[in-house]
């Protein structure tokens, strides 16, 4: 058992699971939010102006690699203990395939799109599958709905939405008071 822990019950495996994700998430975090994020984010947009800076673009991106390896190591020891079993059809084309609709839909540039994501196609698989036979099929048309209407992803999408017509109902608002009512940099 590691660490002492007998995860061999369902409840004691999903505590475990969820003080991992929990982890997980405040790691990336911090990490993207650090000044090692920042050197990242400048190497991931403009490589040679970081490297001209002087920051050793190669390290970086071998410590993100690094990184991600750790986590993905994490998740997948995770699975195995859950499945107890391991088949070539966990590295299928259908599964890399399934975990990049996830990160897609959900919105690749944010911390919550993932997540967001990886619960739509959970759902669909675990829930739709009971009830649909092509359930495949309508998990392709929500991708393509949300690719069409937010092609950012749903996370920065909603956002968006939100920010949009927050500002159009703050801007109604304003425009139906008498002027007498209006800040003075508005008249």
């Amino acid at each position: 058992a590691p660490f002492g822990l007998q995860l061999t019950q369902a409840p004691a495996f999903y505590y475990a699971t969820l003080v991992v994700f929990g982890l997980a998430i405040a790691s990336i975090g911090v990490f993207v939010r650090s000044p090692f994020g920042a050197s990242l984010a400048g190497t991931r947009d403009q490589a040679r102006r970081m490297s001209a800076l002087g920051y050793n673009v190669w390290l970086i991106r071998f410590l993100t690699i690094l990184f991600s390896g750790f986590w993905s190591g994490v998740a997948g020891l995770l699975f195995i203990y859950y499945n107890q079993f391991i088949s070539p059809q966990v590295v299928a084309l259908t599964t890399s395939a399934e975990a990049l609709l996830m990160v897609i839909s959900g919105g690749s540039g944010t911390l919550l799109g993932p997540i967001v994501g990886a619960a739509i196609v959970v759902v669909m698989k675990n829930v739709a599958s009971a009830y649909i036979e092509r359930w495949n099929l309508l998990l392709g048309v929500i991708f393509i709905l949300i690719i069409s209407f937010m092609p950012e992803g749903l996370v920065p999408g909603s956002v968006r939405l939100w920010r949009t017509g927050w500002q159009a109902l703050r801007g109604k608002d304003a425009a139906s008071r008498p002027a007498s009512q209006q800040p003075e940099a508005s008249r």
